[in-house]
């Protein structure tokens, strides 16, 4: 047998086992009531935990997994296992010593699987090695599932909520030390005594698309003769937010 047929084999083999193990995992943990994650974009969210296991998942089965698995079709070759149940059960008790190594159960589970997967897809192909539209049609077939699964979850999902103008203003100066925080909460004008300096923060608002917001901050300050004032704009939209420009000087009181 070529080694390239061999190669794709056991490539195939663990790119199918990864991504319908991972998922299987991401269903569970996507219908779980107590996983915290929100109620809409619910597609999203389990693509995202479907890569999240696979990533982690798929980088044991490429170097551990298919190192096993070599040695273990060397040794049916070589005649010391006669059956493909044998070939299979191997796979499975390799699986479940990964996940015993780290003396977790749900590891050792979660292995077994896999290995067992992997392996009747590996003697699947063996045994169709020249129906190479079948072979596609398995490759393919991760990528079906999960799109269907997507959109169920997607169809499942709650509407967004609204993206209002206060959400936009905390998505702004969320982080430390933003230069915004201290600004109001909502369109408006807050004035104060800072440092001796009489104070006026304003926040503007214009909306220039569905929910999608120019925020401009303004900050004027002054003390007898001395005064000043700073400006800074975004540009913000439910996932995105953008500094459009900043111009003026800091006042003397900001540090």
């Amino acid at each position: 047998m070529k080694v390239e047929s061999i190669i794709v084999r056991k490539m195939t083999a663990t790119f199918f086992a990864t991504m319908i193990t991972s998922m299987i995992l991401a269903y569970w943990y996507m219908s779980s009531p107590t996983n915290g994650e929100p109620s809409y974009q619910l597609g999203v969210n389990f693509l995202g935990w479907t890569f999240l296991y696979a990533m982690y998942m798929g980088t044991v089965v490429l170097i551990y997994g298919n190192l096993v698995s070599g040695a273990i079709e060397y040794a049916q070759k070589k005649g010391v296992i006669k059956h493909s149940w044998l070939y299979v059960l191997y796979h499975g008790l390799f699986g479940l010593l990964f996940g015993f190594l780290f003396q977790e159960p749900s590891l050792a589970v979660i292995g077994l699987a896999v290995a067992v997967l992997y392996a009747f897809i590996d003697r699947w192909m063996w045994a169709r090695a020249n129906d190479s539209l079948s072979i596609k049609l398995l490759f393919l077939s991760p990528i079906v599932a999960g799109g269907l699964m997507w959109g169920y979850f997607q169809l499942v999902s709650e509407p967004m909520p609204p993206f209002t103008v206060e959400d936009a203003i905390e998505f702004a100066a969320d982080g430390e030390d933003s230069v915004i925080e201290d600004f109001p909460k909502k369109a408006g004008i807050w004035q104060g005594i800072i440092g001796g300096y009489r104070v006026e923060r304003e926040t503007s608002v214009k909306e220039i698309g569905n929910e999608k917001y120019i925020l401009t901050f303004t900050e004027r300050w002054d003390k007898g003769l001395e005064k000043g004032s700073w400006i800074w704009t975004y540009e913000v939209e439910r996932d995105s937010v953008a500094v459009k420009s900043g111009k003026g000087t800091a006042p003397p009181y900001a540090n």
